[in-house]
């Protein structure tokens, strides 16, 4: 089975907004063993739209248009499809009655556009809006491809599409095999060396497949099996999740297309109740930003230190000037003394530092993206690792904090 969805909207085509239906709809569709073939946007353009739709319609068993069906004049999805079919619309008696009683009891004045809201294609099946006023419509066609309209608002899209359209897709389109996903997230390898270790795998496109996505500092591996209900899948992802493991294991650090490397450390540490503080130069407070975006942190982490200056890191810290002055505020033994004096002076059960050059300049002989990283963890010998970053400002913080995240994942997990 082959679907197309199609985004309605000019403000799309111009990056006004970004089209999270689309995403949305996909993946209810992929859970369903559904086939999404392409995606298309449109602006509010009538020819344009009919053009779209010509050739969505030649191509696909079910097109499913999102946006346009509200009551201003750019809005134009259900009459562009009408026509298209040879259609009319027709009123929707329980929608109309849900925009009048709205008029009525605001006071405000309802104009004869709004009744387009309440129309749908003659023949179609009503979808009912619950957060809004446009109504959605399934239009079974025997000629050729059915036709799914939603309305463009996502609190309006996905609740209709949740209780009302997903249901009647599943119904008409009851597939034999279903497909599961699960989502693999690694850390401090790159994807072109994870799709080497893993190559084969992905080069089978057996069941399950294996897609692998680059984001900012890490990768993700989606798995992907076809099954005839989610114990099966299971199975088959545990067997390939293994395999992929064996290779590159030592770099996942967790599941799931919103999870994150901070939050998976934060759970770990609450976890087994460590605690842990921190004594930032060069990332100025990143880390400690970043453990405090999740929630709960507070339960281990007491507060830290952003040391920018030597000053700071002699006052604050209690670190020699002189010491600095001998070995640099961009070496190992800096990055040491960091880490443990933070440790002492929170208490806490782990201190980690990081001191280098963010750039764009160097600093004593170092070239931006170098990196010191101190690690003063539980009861062990203070550590100190060096790294050398992509010298643009932002990726060298970014790249630091989740280095030094990792880390503290790694010992963990010992």
């Amino acid at each position: 089975m082959h679907t197309e969805i199609i985004a309605v909207g000019t403000e799309i085509l111009l990056g006004q907004i970004v089209n999270t239906n689309a995403a949305f709809i996909a993946r209810r569709l992929a859970g369903m063993g559904i086939d999404v073939y392409h995606q298309t946007v449109v602006g509010d353009n009538q020819q344009r739209l009919t053009e779209v739709i010509e050739i969505a319609a030649k191509r696909n068993d079910l097109v499913i248009l999102m946006g346009g069906l509200g009551s201003t004049p750019d809005d134009l999805t259900k009459q562009t499809v009408a026509r298209f079919l040879g259609k009319n619309l027709v009123e929707d008696a329980a929608a109309m009655k849900k925009i009048i009683n709205y008029y009525a009891a605001s006071e405000k004045e309802m104009t004869a556009n709004n009744r387009l809201q309440a129309q749908y294609i003659e023949g179609s099946t009503p979808l009912k809006n619950e957060t809004g006023f446009a109504v959605g419509e399934y239009y079974q066609n025997e000629n050729g491809c059915d036709f799914l309209l939603l309305p463009g608002p996502p609190s309006e899209l996905q609740p209709m599409f949740t209780n009302f359209a997903q249901p009647l897709l599943h119904k008409q389109y009851n597939h034999e095999n279903l497909l599961f996903s699960r989502v693999l997230r690694f850390f401090g390898i790159g994807e072109s060396l994870l799709v080497t270790k893993i190559s084969d795998l992905i080069d089978e496109q057996s069941n399950p497949t294996l897609a692998p996505y680059a984001k900012t500092s890490e990768v993700t591996l989606r798995l992907t099996a076809s099954a005839v209900n989610e114990q099966t899948a299971k199975e088959l992802l545990d067997k390939m999740e293994k395999k992929v493991c064996s290779r590159v294991g030592e770099y996942m650090y967790g599941y799931g297309d919103d999870n994150t490397l901070v939050a998976t450390v934060v759970a770990k540490l609450m976890q087994e109740n460590l605690s842990i503080t921190a004594a930032e130069s060069l990332t100025a407070g990143a880390f400690q930003a970043a453990l405090g975006n999740v929630p709960g942190v507070s339960h281990i982490f007491p507060g830290g230190f952003v040391t920018y200056a030597n000053n700071a890191k002699s006052s604050l810290l209690d670190i020699p000037a002189d010491l600095i002055q001998r070995n640099g505020v961009v070496s190992e033994t800096t990055a040491k003394w960091m880490a443990q004096k933070a440790k002492e002076k929170m208490k806490t059960d782990i201190g980690i530092s990081f001191t280098g050059v963010a750039g764009p300049e160097a600093l004593e002989g170092n070239e931006a993206g170098t990196v010191w990283i101190g690690l003063a963890f539980k009861e062990q010998p203070v550590q100190a690792e060096l790294y050398h970053f992509a010298r643009q400002r932002s990726l060298v913080r970014e790249r630091s904090v989740l280095t030094g995240l990792d880390w503290i994942r790694r010992e963990l997990l010992k």
